[in-house]
């Protein structure tokens, strides 16, 4: 697999954990990969209930490896909600802390919840100044969302589901933002291109295919600008 993502010409591929175990898998592969792989290790609100203190010791100790360039994946999920939503924005405020000392990216999922981490973006961001920064992954907000959060220094993460035509807000964000003010991704395994075909990092061509379809240029004009904010993004 990471064999064809060369061969794609993907550069880099920042793979984040959602618990503990993922989390150390993640810096593992980095470890063993370091050429085209960077880790970030985070907890995902599915799992924020099943934290104690000696876990979230060791997601500090991970975050510190030198293969480890985010924070994430965190954030707030409001349609699932796994864990209770105290404890999800317990688990997101701490993390957001957690890379503010690093001064490192977060990786953000939000789902049904745009307003509270909306919210909590900006105001980690109004605390900490120009240090802050991270990506809205799998962006599912509308344009108006994803304009507010691009001007305060996060990118907007766009994956398959942007070339369906239900995604009407990530389709109307996409086509109006700057250059340079996003990136792509395929949170494999999920969102794959269908049932029969494995969710693979080359999926991102496709991604970037569509995004030049919406934006009316070529997917090849798209490289150097998300180069650029990707390389901005994790130092």
């Amino acid at each position: 697999m990471l064999d064809r993502a060369r061969e794609a010409g993907i550069e880099r591929i920042l793979v984040p954990g959602w618990d503990l175990a993922s989390s150390e898998a993640a810096a593992d592969l980095a470890a063993r990969h370091p050429d085209l792989v960077q880790a970030a290790v985070g907890i995902h609100p599915h799992d924020a209930a099943a934290m104690d203190e000696r876990s979230w010791e060791r997601i500090e100790q991970l975050a510190a490896e030198p293969v480890v360039r985010a924070i994430g994946e965190i954030g707030l999920d409001h349609f699932r909600d796994l864990s209770p939503r105290d404890v999800q924005r317990n688990a997101l405020d701490r993390q957001l802390d957690l890379a503010a000392r690093l001064d490192m990216p977060v990786l953000v999922h939000d789902r049904e919840a745009h307003g509270d981490v909306e919210a909590a973006l900006l105001a980690w961001s109004g605390r900490i100044g120009s240090s802050a920064r991270g990506v809205l992954h799998a962006f599912s907000g509308d344009a108006a969302m994803a304009h507010r959060l691009s001007g305060a220094g996060f990118l907007i993460s766009f994956a398959l589901p942007v070339a369906f035509r239900s995604a009407q807000g990530p389709r109307a964000a996409a086509a109006a933002l700057d250059a340079g003010r996003f990136v792509v991704e395929t949170d494999a395994p999920y969102l794959g291109p269908d049932r029969e075909r494995r969710n693979e990092p080359t999926t991102v061509l496709r991604v970037a295919a569509e995004l030049g379809r919406l934006r009316g240029e070529a997917p090849e004009g798209l490289v150097a600008p998300m180069r650029a904010a990707y390389e901005a993004l994790v130092g």
